[in-house]
């Protein structure tokens, strides 16, 4: 991390704690009583027997916004991790086998409630300030021990619920029904973690459960759109925020898809990339859920418009990005960008070129760190067919 990355950091997370005194000291409270957005969590470390909860704020009210990354556009990042910091986890080590049982039960209407649930937490001892900043996941605040919990009663998504009732149905499909009848996927995650959905049911770590969801849908999709016309021409979208560029490039092409990635570490800068053709990728990708994310929020736009393409993302994770909020903003950064008019080229070429201009990274870096990139100079659009 550079030294502006780290001045920022600190800056945003020192203006966090001051904030924290209209809540009350939540680093020293046994108890917290507030309106769960609703949330809960579910933890990898200790894994088969992981830390399950909800998230809970010092305040009662309409605390949706806390957990809905999909209404979380146009929100700086110091605004993000400021709200989120503010949700106190709740923990109790379970057995990911554990999907049965009151604790779980009760999380699992929480998850499936239409609204913020009132929660009364109280703990084995006083919070801890550890503060969760995992990259995958959005950051929250201090955790605390469950030594009881009451939550309000609950209305639930109809839909959430006949899904969790349906024990036939796997969980890939449980996933897609959701998503097709237009359940937000921020939600969809936390019900596939829960341990709500599928024939076979587990809990599943919160960080793993959004990167598994992203990829059944986009999956789904890729699939849908191997059936459909190739574009004519080559399209550029850009979109930027929280200290986050991207750049979309369309080019005619049987679906085919790379990610690469720049960041800046210590002022040496760092590349990372991974690529599919219509067989998909076969192994885990070195930039992680980004890639998914990314992946998902293209193929929508494919998916609406029936047509099909090549596609490669470029990704510039700036200074200013210092504390990392989740792979939710880069699903939701390409959805931006594919909503975006997007420039028109005859040619791949200068649709790199309008790509890589939205970047302070050249074409020929960017160049040297993809596969696609290198293989589509190489050869002509025909030798691909």
């Amino acid at each position: 991390m550079s030294s502006d990355s780290q001045d920022i950091r600190r800056a945003i997370l020192t203006k966090w704690h001051e904030g924290l005194s209209k809540y009350g000291n939540l680093f020293s409270s046994d108890s917290i009583s507030g309106t769960s957005p609703p949330s809960v969590f579910v933890g990898s470390y200790n894994y088969p027997k992981v830390f399950v909860g909800p998230m809970v704020p010092p305040i009662h009210g309409d605390t949706s916004l806390l957990d809905s990354p999909e209404k979380w556009k146009g929100k700086s990042l110091e605004e993000i991790v400021n709200f989120r910091l503010s949700l106190v986890r709740g923990i109790q080590k379970i057995s990911i086998d554990q999907t049965e049982g009151r604790y779980i039960e009760n999380l699992q209407e929480v998850t499936m409630s239409s609204k913020p649930t009132d929660s009364d937490l109280i703990f084995e001892k006083v919070t801890s300030p550890k503060i969760s900043l995992d990259g995958e996941s959005a950051p929250f605040g201090p955790i605390g021990e469950i030594k009881s919990a009451k939550f309000s009663s609950t209305s639930p998504v109809k839909l959430i619920e006949k899904t969790f009732y349906d024990t036939d149905l796997k969980a890939q499909d449980a996933v897609l029904n959701l998503y097709n009848s237009g359940i937000e996927i921020s939600k969809i995650q936390k019900c596939f973690s829960i341990g709500m959905l599928g024939q076979k049911r587990k809990l599943v770590p919160t960080k793993w459960s959004i990167t598994a969801t992203d990829d059944i849908i986009s999956k789904s999709l890729a699939d849908e759109v191997l059936d459909y016309s190739l574009i004519d021409s080559c399209r550029v979208f850009s979109y930027s925020h929280l200290g986050n560029t991207f750049s979309v490039v369309l080019f005619s092409h049987r679906w085919i898809y790379e990610m690469v990635e720049a960041w800046y570490s210590n002022g040496v800068l760092g590349f990372g990339s991974d690529y599919e053709d219509a067989r998909g990728i076969d192994h885990p990708p070195v930039i992680a859920g980004a890639y998914f994310a990314a992946k998902l929020g293209v193929l929508e736009y494919l998916s609406e418009k029936k047509i099909q393409a090549g596609v490669i993302i470029l990704r510039e994770i700036r200074p200013e990005y210092s504390i990392p909020v989740g792979v939710w903003q880069v699903r939701e950064g390409i959805r931006e960008a594919m909503k975006e008019v997007p420039i028109i080229s005859d040619n791949f070429e200068h649709a790199l070129s309008l790509a890589s201009d939205k970047m302070s990274i050249s074409k020929s870096e960017w160049l040297s760190h993809g596969n696609i990139l290198k293989l589509m100079r190489q050869k002509t659009m025909s030798d691909f067919f």
